[in-house]
């Protein structure tokens, strides 16, 4: 499958054409071809890097969107598929974080997008933020979407998985523990890393909440959790 050829199509959008215009010219000129270097093995060559370090990348964001406006569905499609369409990845990360500050201007209709921005280049840099930060807003806004996530969790993309592990790391109160819990068994017996990370992460971060429950239930599951997963739940308790 040639995942380009099966990208969505950017809409119009006047203000994704300033934006990216205003991207590319403040961002190319600050790259540092030996923190490019580091960067790019640090995150064992997913893609290319600028070399722009973090804090410096987001002064540099404030700088393009001074005066933007704001956005409405589309214009975050055209934002989030144009810089996934850019080769480094500062530009990715540029539309994660346009993405986690405008979710609420997102409908039900964006899922199909955050899909492919979850499942193309997809690593635990840009994954994390859209499952707790946009995939969690938006199931938030529109609990038909949990059945949704239902699907996701069996993706055969486990990025797409891990995804539907993570989208409610922020809800709290508010999690649907029986989701939580099944998608953890659902998925336990998954031998990637980043899926065994993902539930224990999952796991612990609702312990913050009901620590008792998650006593409970990675007791209960005993071996069916990999000893990752449990040590990782069980990390604060």
């Amino acid at each position: 499958m040639n995942p380009a050829a099966d990208a969505p199509v950017p809409p119009d959008s006047a203000l994704a054409d300033t934006v990216l215009e205003r991207l590319v010219a403040v961002y190319a000129p600050a790259a540092d071809p030996v923190r490019a270097a580091g960067a790019a093995a640090y995150m064992k060559h997913v893609a290319p890097f600028l070399g722009i370090p973090t804090p410096e990348r987001r002064a540099l964001s404030r700088t393009v969107l001074a005066g933007a406006g704001r956005p409405d569905e589309a214009d975050c499609t055209a934002i989030a598929l144009r810089c996934w369409r850019l080769p480094e990845r500062e530009y990715q990360y540029f539309a994660a974080d346009y993405l986690r500050r405008y979710a609420g201007r997102c409908t039900s209709g964006f899922l199909p997008v955050l899909h492919h921005l979850v499942t193309t280049v997809p690593w635990w840099d840009t994954v994390d933020v859209l499952a707790a930060h946009v995939a969690g807003p938006l199931v938030a806004a529109d609990p038909a979407l949990a059945r949704e996530m239902d699907r996701w969790i069996d993706d055969p993309s486990l990025w797409a998985a891990r995804t539907a592990l993570l989208h409610q790391l922020r809800y709290r109160e508010a999690t649907d523990t029986g989701r939580l819990f099944g998608y953890c068994l659902r998925r336990a017996d998954h031998p990637d890393f980043f899926i065994r990370k993902a539930i224990g992460w999952a796991l612990r971060e609702y312990a913050k909440t009901d620590p008792a429950a998650i006593g409970d239930f990675v007791e209960g599951a005993g071996t069916r959790l990999s000893p990752l997963s449990a040590r990782e739940a069980l990390k604060n308790l």
